[in-house]
């Protein structure tokens, strides 16, 4: 969690950066937000109503593959901001490609979610989509990026060169709740490149998860692992787990959600260890998992 010290040093280091995002939304009439709630989403719909009032609107999908609680977040917050919000469903789980979780499945789900907002954007007379990705993003796998240029979607976090801590900072000073919200990827990413995706294996990841939250726990992740859930829990958190009673209420919490065994990773959680597993393959423009 950033101190406010450390949010003045982001903010006067970066401000030309806001500007620069500034400059960027006001060279657009009107706008279209993809809008999951999370961090970056909410500060590009933030600073777009500052510059656009009205003229920005926030589109959220809703996926089995998103938590219910991030769902009802989002709607939460678009409202809080004043925004119009739109919802639509999204239906990447009935893509193949999609469901057998290669490890550019996300290009699939954003290919999906684009071709919503290309569509709401046309419908609505708006000038550009806009998504959350910042310059940090440029760092890991991301192959929804990809979608995100087929469709001729603007990134300008990452246009304006803002990173995630520089988002959370000015998120802090701008006044969103979302400042020091845990990044969230969406639940197919619980599941090792190559285990189909099913609905049932996303609602059961869920529940799991939603039951840590219940026991306090807000930096984690659980990994689906057929009848193993592997739990990797973030470095500030993992010493709860030396306490026996505790770990006790994690172990039942989590096989009432199905699972057999319940393990606990000796590595503490840290954003793309999913992706650890993926070689790089020169001139494919793809990652792929060793054989």
């Amino acid at each position: 969690m950033l101190t406010d010290a450390q949010v003045d040093v982001l903010c006067a280091g970066s401000a030309q950066k806001l500007e620069a995002l500034r400059a960027s939304l006001r060279a657009h009439p009107s706008a279209l937000v993809a809008f999951s709630g999370g961090v970056d989403s909410a500060f590009v719909l933030k600073v777009a109503l500052e510059v656009l009032g009205e003229r920005a609107i926030a589109l959220t999908a809703l996926s089995p593959s998103v938590a219910p609680d991030e769902a009802a977040e989002a709607k939460a917050l678009a409202e809080s901001l004043g925004a119009r919000h739109v919802l639509v469903e999204s239906k990447e789980l009935e893509d193949p490609r999609y469901a057998a979780n290669p490890t550019n499945r996300c290009y699939f789900c954003k290919t999906e979610l684009y071709t919503i907002c290309e569509a709401q954007r046309a419908k609505l007379g708006l000038d550009v989509v806009l998504d959350g990705f910042n310059a940090d993003d440029k760092k890991d796998h991301r192959p929804g990026h990809q979608a995100a240029r087929e469709n001729r979607v603007s990134s300008p976090l990452a246009a304006a060169g803002l990173t995630k801590d520089e988002i959370r900072a000015w998120s802090k000073r701008l006044g969103l709740v979302t400042w020091n919200k845990p990044q969230m990827a969406c639940l197919a990413s619980r599941l090792p490149y190559g285990t189909k995706v099913t609905v049932e294996r996303l609602n059961q990841v869920g529940r799991a998860e939603k039951a840590l939250r219940a026991l306090g726990l807000s930096i984690f992740r659980v990994r689906h692992h057929g009848d193993v859930a592997r739990l990797e829990v973030g470095a500030d958190e993992l010493g709860r787990l030396h306490d026996a009673v505790f770990r006790s209420e994690v172990d039942k919490a989590v096989k009432a959600c199905g699972y057999t065994f319940v393990a606990v990773d000796l590595e503490p959680f840290r954003t793309g260890r999913l992706n650890d597993a993926i070689t790089p393959q020169p001139g494919l423009g793809l990652n792929v998992l060793p054989s």
